[in-house]
């Protein structure tokens, strides 16, 4: 093996925390959505940011690639080798360390392997909030979530988890490390590099720790059900809420009829508030600073009023923590009960607000044109203009058969989200899925400037190859 004894001084460099078994490794060479399979040299599980960086160098002296991993729940194949390239995954699972809780900055520092959910907990027995909040919460972590600067649930308030990081600690393609652990709101003095690596994928460097931004527990967070006709109806119900709530408002999700069914036929124990299924479902949160009375009356009066403006045929407010629970439910087991229907075509898209319904109305019509029947999946988080617009079989097609189709479907969805000033990626990344689309999807200049920095800080382009560029 002309690697045997890079595997060996490898295997030392991680204290024995290398992987190379096949069947050991397979689970860290396959995405999610078991679309990308890759292959490996080895699994390294570091236990330490020096470790890190002494397996990077150890990789750059024999030109071995480097694939960070954190969770492996990303959607585009954004942590998955290729299988061209030799190269190591890094898996940052052992890297899961709260390194501090800062009460008085409201801040915490914790190791890129921390799962979110253990973040959100921390910040809750401290009496804080951390408002990152995604479906894959119990497993993703934070490296990942800053790599692919994820959005989630709360975005319309709290911002993407790029606005709720201060600072980083990066593990640099040449294995130098970069102390850029300041929690400071406040800071020019010179280049934002911490904003260079979040949103990067792993192909500038590997994230090995952050500072996050806490926030005050609310008094009270209330969650409400909507039955909306169309999708221009919910945008004036969220117009009506933001005027009503203000930034009270912390989340503001969309369902079309499709996406509940799916949740009705893949977890019939789930209750749907609203029988038949309206055309759209949105579900609201408000989280009050001052008292559940005053979150309720506040709540209550919006409905009424978007009852009153015919936006809304109905609503219902949950009535409990455990209700609420079961309406979040309802949207975030949508992604799970597809995966259980089989495969479906994912286009994760950001639009300005407005030209949300005449790009619905105009995608729908386009793919119905071409795979009549086909079950059009839309949910996702409308305050902030991301639908996540997936496409399923007609009923009756096996599912496999869309493969041929995914291109075509991409393209059809993906020009009429660029018509409209849109993004083909809002939340989930570029990675493998979408770089040869990127290519012809961003302006010359941007490309070239991209380019530029992924020379400077990766010239032997030795940092998750394959992904993005």
């Amino acid at each position: 093996m002309p690697y045997a004894r890079w595997l060996e001084q490898a295997h030392a460099l991680v204290q024995g925390h290398l992987i190379t078994d096949p069947n050991e490794s397979a689970p860290f060479l396959i995405d999610w959505r078991k679309r990308y399979r890759g292959q490996a040299l080895a699994v390294a599980s570091p236990a330490s940011t020096a470790e890190v960086a002494t397996l990077v160098r150890h990789c750059v002296e024999h030109d071995v690639a480097v694939v960070p991993q954190g969770g492996n729940t990303g959607l585009v194949g954004g942590a998955t080798p290729d299988d061209q390239t030799p190269s190591i995954v890094l898996s940052l699972r052992r890297m899961n360390r709260i390194r501090e809780l800062d009460l008085h900055a409201d801040t915490i520092t914790v190791e890129a392997g921390c799962v979110l959910r253990a973040v959100q907990d921390a910040a809750t027995q401290a009496g804080r909030l951390f408002p990152l909040s995604l479906a894959a919460e119990g497993s993703c972590t934070i490296g990942g979530n800053l790599s692919t600067n994820a959005g989630g649930t709360q975005v319309l308030r709290y911002g993407n988890a790029r606005s709720q990081c201060l600072g980083l600690e990066v593990v640099t393609a040449s294995g130098e490390v970069w102390d850029g652990l300041r929690a400071l709101r406040k800071d020019n003095t010179g280049y934002d590099l911490r904003d260079l690596f979040i949103g990067a994928e792993g192909t500038l460097g590997v994230i090995t720790a952050a500072v996050l931004t806490l926030q005050p527990r609310p008094a009270a967070q209330l969650t409400a059900l909507a039955a909306v006709p169309s999708l221009s109806a919910a945008i004036e119900l969220l117009a009506l809420a933001k005027s009503q709530l203000g930034p009270a408002l912390s989340a503001f999700e969309v369902m079309s009829a499709e996406s509940l069914r799916v949740v009705q036929t893949q977890f019939p124990n789930e209750r749907i508030a609203f029988d038949p299924l309206p055309a759209w479902t949105a579900l609201l949160e408000t989280s009050d600073a001052e008292s559940e009375q005053h979150a309720s009356e506040r709540f209550e009066a919006l409905l009424q009023l978007a009852l009153q403006n015919n936006c809304v045929s109905d609503a219902a407010v949950a009535q409990s923590i455990a209700q609420s629970q079961a309406f979040w439910r309802l949207r975030e087991q949508i992604p799970e009960g597809q995966a259980r229907e089989g495969l479906n075509l994912k286009h994760d898209i950001a639009l300005p607000i407005a030209r949300i319904p005449d790009f619905a109305a105009d995608a729908g019509a386009a793919i119905n044109a071409r795979l009549p029947g086909a079950r059009l999946v839309v949910f996702g988080h409308l305050g902030d203009g991301n639908l996540h617009y997936n496409v399923a079989a007609p009923a009756g097609m096996p599912a496999d058969h869309l493969i041929p189709l995914q291109a075509e479907i991409a393209t059809l969805v993906h020009d009429r989200v660029s018509a409209r000033g849109g993004s083909i990626s809002a939340e989930h990344g570029i990675g493998q899925l979408k770089r040869a689309e990127l290519t012809y999807r961003k302006s010359a200049v941007e490309l070239q400037l991209m380019r530029a920095i992924k020379q400077a800080l990766d010239p032997r382009g030795l940092m998750n190859p394959g992904k993005m560029l």
